[in-house]
């Protein structure tokens, strides 16, 4: 028997019943049917008493298939557990854009295709990043969609010193740089003013952020390219690195973020027979 893990969003299906839908639909066409919380909760006693859930790190492994109720921030927070152990993820968007998601709340009886074998998996390609200080690695971690190197909160610029393959890029002087993945162009990337680019594409994005000069543009790189972030020299003493709006981690002068593209892909489902034009058209006719 197939397992599939049904990770709900609480505070985007509150009353869980999304999921319990889903549960039924699935567990209906002879799936084992697991129910797990993607992140922690401030007050488990609002979860209902009805529903059984398990520890996700014991039910990943070995998995036929995760899907994953919430917007696009849900699904970037699971991608990471799911592409690790190799699952594939299926998006359910119970929030507004939902770029990643392949259905809409209201689509949860095509989930029967899942036995039927109607479906196809997308292979989405991952960003590495690793934060050096001096020779110690301080940070690590894989990004499906965006690393964000900002000023944070200070009304200030930051002077950053952007490299390809070691040979300067671009001097970003501004509210800082987005290093994206053609997943996260539709995301902070096009926010700031960087391409549209296809899911398939395999490029990455360097896009300066409100950026304080008259030439500052986008980049498209070749995935092949190892991309370094650095302050530059006799400025700011500090700036923040975010994965995938996951929590900042402070960088200071003289440490070095390098991205390049990851050994590992994040696997998305698709059930229905539709392009990327097709989703970026509905997405954005509708927000």
């Amino acid at each position: 028997m197939k397992k599939i893990i049904l990770t709900p969003n609480p505070y985007r299906d509150k009353n869980f019943g999304a999921v319990r839908a889903a549960r039924d639909i699935l567990q209906n066409f002879g799936f084992e049917v697991k129910v797990c919380l993607p992140f922690e909760l401030e007050r488990t006693s609002d979860l209902p008493r009805d529903i059984r859930f398990h520890r996700l790190d014991r039910e990943l492994p070995g998995a036929f298939m995760v899907v994953c109720f919430g917007g696009d921030g849900t699904i970037l927070h699971m991608a990471k557990a799911a592409t690790r152990q190799g699952v594939p993820i299926l998006g359910v968007n119970m929030g507004t854009l939902g770029f990643m998601a392949e259905l809409e709340n209201s689509e949860l009886s095509m989930l029967g295709k899942l036995a039927t074998g109607e479906y196809t998996i997308d292979e989405r390609m991952m960003l590495d990043v690793t934060v050096y200080r001096d020779r110690d690695i301080i940070f690590h971690d894989i990004s499906l969609n965006d690393v964000v190197v900002t000023k944070g909160a200070v009304a200030r610029v930051v002077h950053l010193n952007v490299r390809c393959d070691d040979i300067q890029a671009m001097e970003c002087n501004g509210d800082g740089v987005i290093i994206a993945t053609p997943t996260g162009s539709t995301a902070y990337n096009l926010s700031a003013g960087g391409p549209v680019v296809e899911p398939e594409a395999a490029n990455i994005l360097i896009t300066p952020i409100c950026a304080h000069d008259m030439v500052s543009r986008s980049i498209v790189a070749s995935d092949k390219r190892v991309i370094s972030v650095e302050l530059m020299p006799n400025t700011r003493r500090s700036a923040y690195l975010s994965v995938d709006g996951g929590k900042a981690l402070r960088v200071n002068a003289g440490d070095i973020a390098t991205v390049k593209r990851s050994l590992l892909t994040t696997k998305l489902v698709r059930i229905k027979e539709r392009s990327f034009y097709d989703v970026i058209n509905q997405k954005f006719r509708n927000s």
